[in-house]
């Protein structure tokens, strides 16, 4: 908590004066503790997470390399399936060969270890029953869900919708004064995981869901596609919110009415 600039003098008492006073106001900002017990595990599928993103940088690399010195485009799936033998089918000089190989080696650790915490986290965490129901919103499967789960905890914490799409980064950050936009900040105020959940979500959503599809499609006609993409995850992470707060089943036709 940041004290007025133009203080001559400044010492821990002091500073604990000032908040307690904030306190008596009722105006002192207030944090979440993540109960210790499942932070162990929220911190692994972080870690996944991590890993993956990495993954996809070795994936990205070895794409673009065998695009300059083939011509052709290759899937990411095909990328993850190479070996030693179709590399060197494909590419004749034994440096670019060397180059290729030492991105596949380190995409087949990654692969490897992503899929043992999956199957760890797997194992030691069960959605619970107000969580139960995400797995029928569109585009979200375990991944999703157990992280939507751990990263949320308690969802009482959050009094109105609008609350949560915040924490979840879903809404413009912006500063107003008499009607108007005076600046903007503290966009990073938030769970980022929680985005990139809602986020991925929203990507799988528009591939299976046809209502999804036709929503983000309008909007894209009228603004740019991360500007579509996000305000579809932001109807997502809203429709969560009910489905979990309320215990109900997720109803597409209700999140993508007219």
């Amino acid at each position: 908590m940041k004290q007025y600039d133009g203080l001559k003098y400044s010492d821990d008492k002091q500073d604990a004066f000032h908040l307690a006073h904030l306190l008596r106001l009722g105006i002192l900002p207030t944090g979440y503790i993540y109960p210790k017990k499942e932070r162990a595990v929220r911190d692994l599928l972080r870690r996944r997470m991590q890993l993956v993103q990495q993954r996809t940088t070795h994936i990205l690399s070895i794409k673009n390399q065998l695009t300059r010195n083939t011509g052709k485009q290759f899937k990411s799936n095909d990328i993850i399936k190479l070996t030693s033998s179709s590399v060197k089918r494909r590419i004749k000089d034994p440096n670019i060969q060397e180059a290729i190989l030492s991105n596949v080696c380190v995409l087949n650790v990654l692969t490897s270890k992503i899929t043992s915490l999956e199957n760890r986290v797997l194992k030691q965490v069960k959605l619970k029953p107000e969580f139960q129901k995400l797995l029928k919103v569109p585009g979200i499967g375990n991944i999703l869900a157990m992280t939507i789960m751990l990263e949320t905890g308690d969802m009482s914490r959050f009094t109105k919708v609008g609350n949560y799409s915040s924490y979840c980064r879903c809404v413009n950050s912006k500063r107003m004064s008499n009607g108007k936009q005076k600046g903007q900040g503290n966009r990073k105020n938030g769970n980022k995981y929680l985005s990139w959940a809602y986020m991925e979500a929203a990507n799988f959503a528009i591939r299976y869901n046809e209502k999804a599809k036709q929503y983000y499609q309008k909007k894209m006609a009228k603004t740019k596609r991360i500007v579509a993409l996000k305000a579809l995850s932001h109807k997502m992470a809203r429709a969560c919110y009910y489905v979990i707060k309320n215990n109900e089943d997720f109803d597409n036709q209700r999140l993508f009415s007219s």
